[in-house]
């Protein structure tokens, strides 16, 4: 599986260049981003500009990933995701919500959360 990692001060961005996410994908897909040690405590911002069809195990592993950064009380945003896969992603999984058309908007997403976080615990 070919990828790109750039990571900033609170974000990792995930770049994914492959065309199709299948079952053996799919677990590679996990098994990369679970790998990041920066994801601990960083926000994920996962580019899927490339992808052009995903099967079952292939949207399972795209929310599995996106989640994590939740249940660790951290955000994620998917981006560049094609219309089909979005809807085939909401339906599957309507409690994503984060999934918006550019990078830049990912960005801003994951930050707005991040900054609303520290807010709360300002309080």
């Amino acid at each position: 599986m070919q990828f790109k990692i750039d990571t900033k001060e609170k974000i990792v961005l995930f770049r994914l260049e492959e065309p199709e996410l299948n079952a053996n994908l799919a677990a590679e897909l996990e098994k990369a981003v679970f790998g990041i040690p920066d994801l601990e405590d960083k926000n994920l911002v996962l580019d899927l500009h490339s992808l052009q069809s995903a099967d079952e195990n292939g949207l399972k592993a795209i929310f599995a990933v996106y989640n994590r950064q939740y249940e660790r009380g951290l955000s994620a945003a998917v981006a560049h995701l094609r219309a089909p896969l979005s809807a085939a992603l909401s339906e599957k999984y309507p409690e994503m919500l984060n999934v918006v058309p550019t990078e830049s908007e990912a960005i801003d997403m994951v930050m707005m959360e991040d900054l609303e976080r520290e807010l709360d615990l300002g309080e």
